[in-house]
């Protein structure tokens, strides 16, 4: 894992307007450079993946809902205003809004800051969260921001706790003028958890689809010697859980340098904090000297971290 410190002032604290400004930082093997979003360099027959699950406002008062299970009980994290409560306990009670509480039940597969949890009376998540949730946000922001500005502009399936942060600077604009140039467009959904940067734990579960005809896209850009670009992490996680748990359901895969992308050859990313999970499959993908390369000129050159922050475009 890599390892680097952050300066003060590295994070970005607000959203940022024209969102394809933001800077973006191209690591190939021959090379660093500087651009900014919206000159994102995609050549023709590059396929271009892209995870439309919308965000949710899923932070209900102290309660942050992560996601909910098959068997309808909630996976949630209880915060105070520096981080996790971590003195829950199995059986706590919490009230929620409009009548409804949460009964804490077990740790969620061990995790000291997730439970299972559930809600009684019973209610539809999306709907109950889009009545009195808000959206999910950090210390380091300097205000609060509407839903919308934790939208990418493709979202359509909602279910993630918090943003896929990797596809907000991508516009409507830019879309169209990648496609004009010959870069294909395809579509997968997978719905994020919390990711509370307090936090180094290996990624949790998570619930995912990829359509069949993506599936073909990729294996035609393949054939044809195209690049395969995942817009973020959680676009590189679907795609290669179908190698190992088909096109839908959920996936366990954790990866990193022991475990190499085999289907993504180049990804859009966000700035991941010192020692976050998500920096193992960056170099899943790229290698570990290329994306401690890159991190070590984000860091001297200033750029912004978090979700309304700067970009990274990894060419292997």
């Amino acid at each position: 894992m890599i390892t680097f410190a952050l300066p003060p002032g590295s994070s970005a604290i607000a959203p940022t307007s024209p969102r394809d400004s933001v800077r973006l930082l191209v690591a190939r093997p021959s090379g660093l450079s500087h651009h900014r979003f919206r000159d994102l360099p995609l050549a023709p027959g590059d396929l271009l993946v892209v995870n439309t699950s919308a965000t949710l406002p899923a932070a209900l008062g102290r309660v942050h809902v992560s996601t909910w299970l098959d068997d309808g009980s909630w996976v949630v994290e209880v915060r105070l205003p520096d981080g996790p409560d971590l003195s829950c306990s199995p059986g706590q009670v919490i009230s929620l809004p409009d009548g409804h509480f949460l009964r804490l039940v077990e740790p969620h597969l061990g995790s000291p800051r997730l439970w299972r949890a559930v809600v009684t009376p019973s209610v539809a998540p999306v709907a109950f969260l889009r009545a009195h949730g808000r959206p999910i946000r950090y210390s380091y922001l300097a205000g609060s921001y509407p839903l919308s500005e934790y939208q990418t502009v493709y979202a359509d399936a909602p279910g993630s706790a918090e943003m896929p942060s990797a596809g907000r600077p991508f516009t409507s604009r830019l879309l169209v003028r990648l496609m004009t140039r010959g870069v294909t467009v395809a579509p997968l959904v997978l719905h994020t958890g919390v990711s509370s940067p307090e936090s180094h734990e290996p990624p949790m579960p998570e619930r995912y689809s990829v359509p069949l005809p993506t599936t073909r896209l990729l294996e035609a850009t393949r054939l044809a010697g195209g690049r395969v670009v995942a817009v973020g992490t959680t676009v590189v996680r679907a795609l290669e859980s179908t190698l190992e748990y088909g096109l839908s359901g959920w996936t366990n895969l954790v990866l990193g340098p022991d475990r190499p992308a085999q289907l993504v050859t180049g990804l859009i990313t966000g700035l991941h904090a010192p020692e976050a999970s998500h920096l193992g499959l960056l170099e899943a993908v790229a290698g570990t000297s290329l994306v401690a390369a890159a991190y070590d000129e984000a860091v001297r050159e200033r750029y912004l971290w978090h979700e309304f922050g700067d970009s990274m475009l990894f060419l292997p």
